[in-house]
């Protein structure tokens, strides 16, 4: 039986809630049956604030999703050599369940900027996208939106909401509960000594100060 699988990457330096919202509304609003967080090796896009291990960015991840069924971690990136693209990692999953509906899981400023990212056009035609939106980064016309090399292959249902590729894969958007929090700004508190409480989960934060992760 085949199950519906959503794939969630990002370098999680540290997750926080809002990164668990989008999981959580990518997964209720799409019928996923499980939402798989997988932590960046090593991020093509910007170097990796602080140099925190993949290690402790997994054991944070674990952290934030335990006891939540629906949510998995993969660390397959951190297995990987090189840069991690997600053209690479959506194919792994796709030659390891290759009965499964993969979709892939990104804000919408990671979708306004995929026209950056390695071999984009491969992940449109790979699997289905889910496009939350992020605080500030509204998506009022998909179309519009998409680079301009894959425009013509997608086309708009408004009454859906969603684009349809021509291989049969589809973009999604899903307008839910967005919150301004940003791992950038958790990372300056913490290293400033100030409360993260309500920013990360209780186990994150916990994680982050008996390690003193992103302490000087």
């Amino acid at each position: 039986m085949s199950s519906r699988i959503g794939l969630m990457g990002g370098t999680f330096n540290p997750v926080h809630l809002a990164h668990l919202r989008i999981a959580e509304e990518a997964r209720d609003m799409c019928g996923l049956d499980r939402v798989i967080f997988i932590p960046a090796g090593d991020p093509p896009h910007k170097p990796l604030a602080g140099e925190v291990p993949f290690t402790q960015r997994c054991e944070m991840v674990r952290r934030a999703i335990a006891g939540n069924p629906a949510f998995e971690l993969s660390e397959i990136e951190g297995q990987r050599a090189g840069k991690s693209y997600s053209i690479d990692t959506i194919a792994a999953f796709r030659l390891a369940n290759p009965d499964d509906q993969l979709f892939f899981i990104i804000g919408s400023d990671s979708f306004l900027e995929i026209g950056l990212w390695h071999r984009f056009a491969e992940i449109f035609r790979s699997c289905s996208l889910i496009v939350v939106e992020r605080p500030g980064c509204p998506v009022s016309d998909p179309s519009a939106s998409l680079p301009a090399a894959i425009r013509a292959e997608l086309s708009y249902s408004e009454t859906a909401r969603l684009l349809e590729h021509r291989s049969g894969t589809s973009v999604q958007f899903v307008t839910g509960c967005p919150l301004a929090i940003s791992s950038s700004e958790i990372r300056r508190l913490a290293a400033a000594g100030r409360s993260i409480t309500y920013l990360v989960p209780p186990q994150v934060g916990e994680y982050i100060k008996e390690q003193r992760i992103y302490q000087e």
